[in-house]
């Protein structure tokens, strides 16, 4: 589930991502500023040597020793990855992560509203021991945390559109992937033990998963099946879970005994949702549902993930839309009011964002538009960039342009509007992303259809500290730049 420009470093020959302006840039375009700008907010001058990140890493960390309860945010493919480097011999292609894109955005819709999308995602279910349901793909953001006493540190894809938190678990009775870690060996664990098939939290499996829970000799088995066709199935168990300094005994988790699929050599995956089973719920007594965190800025960097609220994130610096209560719980819904193009709102009548809703999601690469408000987009930024010659559509990218013949470029500003007044403006990698090392594409995408939900990628995420204050019911966008006082 993850930003394009790492995605770009999957391509074979080409480091792939958006482009890397200066803090000062980041700083004074996050965000609406209160005061008249004397600069020109209409378009952003960019360098075509910026779209190529380093293949060093340069990490973050002043912010990591700096707040309680704050982890560094990896990407798996990138330098900074603590995963084994052999891995890039097997990265997928850019046009493997788009389609694998889509499957997760599939899944989302067919989650939301099961009998439309029945047909999309019935040729890539597996065979599970358990009633199949409509999860969502695997992503490429990794945290470590501890697990068991004493604790084995594991690294874990994180996403906010799952719940359930899972690692592959010895003796592997089906099957296991190879992962960098140790596989977690629920044996040399004092604190690990299984959760019965009548206990309560078994049966909220159903919820956090979209399957119902078996059971095998009295314990709770899990299955959770995603759009990519990744999958886990294991035993539903409890042990201590460590997060930075932080301890929390009983922690409940997937303990995967049979694990497929596109999860790299990573341990397993943490649930940021909003489920009773999440890792959100189970450690409200310490963070009280609140959470930020900053996606690298490149691939060749790293973020953070803060659980709880800290002095870092200050209240000035931060604008809150509330979450959309009217569409249920199973995700983070937000409401888009409108988008605007070099400083002009686009004309999309209202009623074209509320059709069918719109959630945030760390897991989805490229923001999803409904069809109307797609075209709209498409159109005013074709509109600021005829100067440079159309290229062939990539994937489902279809605004594209050819840049072979310059060094730097100027694209047109885009804006999001959400509820509440807050006003956010994309950063150039939230605009454009490279698809080969002399073209780039609109990082949008239109979907096929207005019933379908809109989602607001992690693409169009970065440099921004995104808050998730989940108890106060809403959302809000900070600068990472500001916060980590890198510049």
């Amino acid at each position: 589930m993850a930003t394009l420009h790492f995605f770009f470093t999957f391509i074979n020959s080409f480091f792939l991502f958006l482009v890397f302006i200066s803090c000062f840039s980041e700083q004074t375009h996050a965000f609406e500023a209160k005061n008249t700008r004397t600069q020109d907010s209409s378009f952003h001058t960019i360098q075509i040597s910026s779209l190529f990140p380093s293949s060093v890493c340069s990490p973050s960390k002043d912010l990591i020793k700096k707040r309680p309860s704050t982890l560094e945010v990896f990407h798996r493919h990138g330098p900074c990855s603590k995963l084994s480097q052999d891995e890039a011999a097997r990265r997928p292609s850019l046009k493997d992560i788009l389609s694998h894109d889509q499957s997760r955005v599939e899944s989302i819709n067919a989650r939301l509203n099961p009998t439309s999308n029945t047909d999309k995602v019935n040729d890539k279910k597996v065979n599970l021991p358990v009633t199949p349901g409509s999860s969502l793909g695997s992503g490429n953001y990794l945290i470590s945390v501890g697990l068991g006493t004493p604790k084995k540190t594991l690294s874990l894809i994180f996403d906010t559109g799952s719940d359930l938190t899972w690692t592959q678990c010895q003796p592997c009775s089906r099957s296991c992937y190879k992962q960098q870690d140790p596989i977690f060996d629920p044996k040399t664990s004092t604190s690990y033990s299984n959760v019965s098939c009548t206990s309560t939290s078994c049966s909220q499996l159903s919820s956090a998963t979209g399957n119902t829970p078996s059971c095998n000799v009295g314990t709770c088995v899990y299955g959770i099946q995603y759009g990519d066709q990744s999958f886990s199935v294991g035993l539903f168990s409890k042990d201590t879970l460590t997060i930075a300094s932080d301890v929390f005994p009983n922690f409940q988790f997937g303990c995967g005994q049979n694990n497929q699929g596109l999860f790299g050599r990573t341990a397993g995956l943490i649930g940021l949702g909003r489920d009773t089973l999440s890792i959100i719920s189970q450690t409200a007594t310490k963070y009280s549902k609140y959470f930020s965190y900053c996606l690298p800025s490149t691939s060749s960097s790293t973020g953070h993930l803060t659980l709880g609220k800290t002095a870092g994130v200050a209240a000035k610096s931060v604008q809150f839309t509330p979450f959309d209560s009217s569409q249920g719980s199973s995700f983070y819904f937000i409401s888009i009011a409108s988008i605007a193009v070099s400083g002009k709102q686009l004309p999309i009548a209202p009623t074209v964002f509320k059709t069918a809703g719109a959630i945030i999601d760390s897991g989805t690469v490229i923001t999803r538009l409904p069809p109307a408000a797609y075209t709209a987009l498409s159109s005013a930024f074709k509109q600021g960039m005829q100067k440079y010659p159309a290229a062939p559509a990539y994937s489902i990218l279809d605004t594209c342009y050819d840049l072979s013949n310059y060094t730097s470029i100027s694209i047109p500003t885009v804006s999001f509007a959400f509820a509440g007044g807050v006003k956010v403006n994309l950063s150039p990698q939230g605009i454009l992303v490279a698809v080969s090392s002399t073209e780039a594409c609109l990082a949008f995408a239109g979907n096929g259809d207005a019933s379908d939900i809109g989602i607001f990628g992690n693409t169009q995420q970065l440099t921004f500290e995104v808050v998730y204050d989940v108890a106060g019911g809403k959302l809000g966008f900070g600068s990472c730049w500001m916060l980590i006082h890198m510049c």
